[in-house]
């Protein structure tokens, strides 16, 4: 059921209306309403918590200070995967959990969440393989297998020297040895983000609002918390009402402390990470690559991302404004001098076309217990849920993966401060908007016949349905209903990129979308993939979404302004020329396919695999 601003229905098994996606509306019933749980925190921690509240049938708001994922959940590098890596540490139950929840991801969001070939590129001297690293490998993959990675439907396999290159034409071949091929998943974070956020409104009624930020938690005659005060933008502000209050801030939740938590250590350690997307002809890769990098015995994932690819992340301590992560110089220095330690091709600042950066909410560690060392890298990725004394339940820690699992165990918290009777948790099979309700056990590979690898259909409109389909679902028609009488619609939102201006217009409709920023960096994810392109294009964007805003012609010049600005400004913090257009730029897609166990088959194109 796809339901528009203005349609009325109610959640299943309740007399209870379900809401609108509209901000407006939103902001008139938290300030009216009293709530069972109010949730703080647009991310995907947060707005997994409100599905999976308002699911259970608990009356549920939440509230963001900025846009849903603004925060880590768009800058995250877009996997959806148990972590290799995690093993080395002995972290086998947080493997097995994220791989339990990687599985339920690609049933519940197939059009979001989809299979990715990872090679893992062996090298040696003189063509000899140090045996000891590829044993290490070797066990580390068949634990990841047995641990739930064969769920996915392919286990991995050792690849020579040709077939690494195949996938990676431009690995040093005379150091290049073999490689191995295993599977994990890859998604577009920011739309998985919102995907939940829909799916709490439009399905189980909750009522959600961005761009409002929370200045205060207010008490009750009993010393409790019972809501907060929040400020709209540019608004008065009032208090939302609730039972219980739950703080998923992620790397702000230090920020939102009760009296009781004043005198306690900061809980959260944040860890910046920072990506960098260059077009494919700089990196040919037609996978995911995991290439190791030698000064500080880490690792970075090269990611193909369509026309163009993605290198990240980095994972360094962080100390300054939680608000402003930039990406420095020298950041850019780390991912440039690890990728071109493997390839014969060096890639330079030059062919970077965009920059992300976001901070990673890690635990810090408790006092008497140690991580392996004092790098942020080797801090767990594990997730607790605590409640205050003021009864404020606070979930921290955990990753992009396991949000599912993290919500359910911070709503089982929730549920023993209400005097309710027991109320299990659902989402365990709960299909996100756009997902549809196909058999969810259907085979998850990717398609394997010609027709449907097809990169780009011949008939524009085709190829329009292609490339929403793998965003929106079967939110589709929905959509493209928007393009009735307006074709202009389905050029490009960007130069260059695929997204169409038919996106930016549903997105201020009926996605909460309210600034340039929101459509351009998170609803599409233009400024990722082509900063400069998104920031010269910034005016026409305006003038597109502007009427649907209220903005006059002086306003759409200076919010296209402004953000341009803004996008430039990050590009020349990082040591990047903010106005030349890389070399090699094309809006050509390349020709893609994967090697699987019986040899060659097509890939499904970005259009239809849901990472754009």
């Amino acid at each position: 059921m796809w339901q528009a601003s203005g349609v009325s229905a109610t959640v299943p098994g309740s007399d209870r209306p379900v809401s609108e996606f509209d901000r407006a509306a939103a902001l008139e019933r938290l300030a009216a309403e009293h709530f069972d749980v109010l949730v703080i925190g647009g991310g995907i921690t947060g707005v997994g918590v409100a599905l999976d509240a308002a699911s259970r049938g608990l009356k549920t708001a939440l509230v963001e200070k900025d846009d849903f994922a603004s925060g880590t959940s768009s800058k995250s590098s877009k996997l959806v995967h148990g972590g290799l890596r995690y093993l080395q540490q002995r972290e086998f139950k947080l493997v097995y959990e994220n791989l339990a929840e990687r599985q339920r991801l690609l049933e519940n969001a197939p059009h979001l969440v989809t299979p990715l070939p990872f090679l893992i590129p062996l090298f040696g001297r003189d063509g000899v393989l140090n045996r000891s690293v590829a044993r290490v490998y070797r066990t580390a993959l068949w634990l990841y297998d047995l641990t739930g990675g064969v769920r996915i439907g392919r286990r991995h396999q050792k690849v020579d020297r040709d077939e690494a290159l195949a996938h990676l034409p431009t690995l040093r071949a005379d150091q290049l040895v073999a490689g191995f091929l295993y599977w994990d998943a890859r998604t577009d974070d920011a739309r998985l983000t919102l995907a939940v956020a829909r799916t709490a409104v439009l399905d189980h009624g909750a009522v959600i609002a961005n761009h409002l930020r929370v200045s205060d938690l207010t008490t009750g005659p009993d010393g409790m918390v019972r809501g907060a005060t929040v400020v709209p933008d540019g608004g008065e502000p009032f208090d939302v009402r609730a039972s219980v209050v739950v703080n998923a801030a992620g790397v702000w939740a230090d920020r939102v402390r009760t009296p009781d938590e004043q005198r306690d250590p900061l809980t959260i350690r944040p860890a910046k990470g920072i990506h960098v997307t260059v077009p494919a002809s700089a990196f040919p890769c037609d996978i995911a690559a995991v290439i190791p990098v030698r000064s500080d015995h880490r690792s970075i994932f090269v990611v193909s991302w369509g026309d163009q690819v993605y290198l990240g992340t980095t994972d360094t301590e962080w100390d300054g404004p939680l608000d402003d992560p930039s990406c420095l110089p020298e950041d850019v220095d780390y991912i440039l001098d690890a990728a071109n330690a493997v390839v014969n091709t060096a890639i330079t600042r030059s062919d970077i076309t965009g920059i992300w950066t976001g901070l990673r909410p890690l635990l810090a560690p408790v006092e008497g217990h140690h991580a392996p060392s004092e790098r942020t890298a080797d801090l767990s990725r594990r997730h607790t849920v605590r409640t205050s004394a003021h009864g404020v339940v606070t979930v921290t820690g955990g990753k992009l993966t396991t949000y599912r699992k993290m919500a359910e165990d911070t709503v089982d918290a929730v549920v023993a401060r209400i005097d309710r009777p027991a109320l299990p948790c659902s989402t365990t099979h709960l299909r996100l908007r756009g997902a549809g309700t196909t058999d969810r056990q259907r085979p998850m590979l990717p398609p394997t016949a010609p027709a449907a690898a097809a990169p780009h259909p011949a008939d524009p409109a085709a190829r329009a349905a292609a490339h929403l389909a793998g965003r929106y679902g079967t939110e589709t028609p929905q959509v493209l209903a928007l393009v009735d009488g307006r074709p202009e619609l389905l050029d490009p939102l960007v130069p260059g990129l695929h997204y169409l201006g038919v996106e930016a217009l549903y997105a201020v409709r009926f996605e909460m979308a309210t600034s340039l920023a929101d459509v351009l960096d998170r609803r599409t994810r233009a400024v990722l993939r082509d900063a400069r392109a998104t920031a010269s294009a910034a005016g026409s964007v305006a003038d597109l979404i502007g009427p649907e805003l209220g903005w006059g012609p002086e306003r759409c010049r200076r919010e296209a302004a402004a953000y341009a600005e803004a996008v430039r400004g990050d590009l020349e913090r990082a040591g990047l020329d903010a106005r030349s257009a890389p070399v090699g730029v094309s809006s050509a897609p390349p020709d893609r396919t994967h090697a699987g166990e019986a040899g060659p088959v097509p890939v499904s194109t970005d259009e239809t695999n849901g990472v754009q």
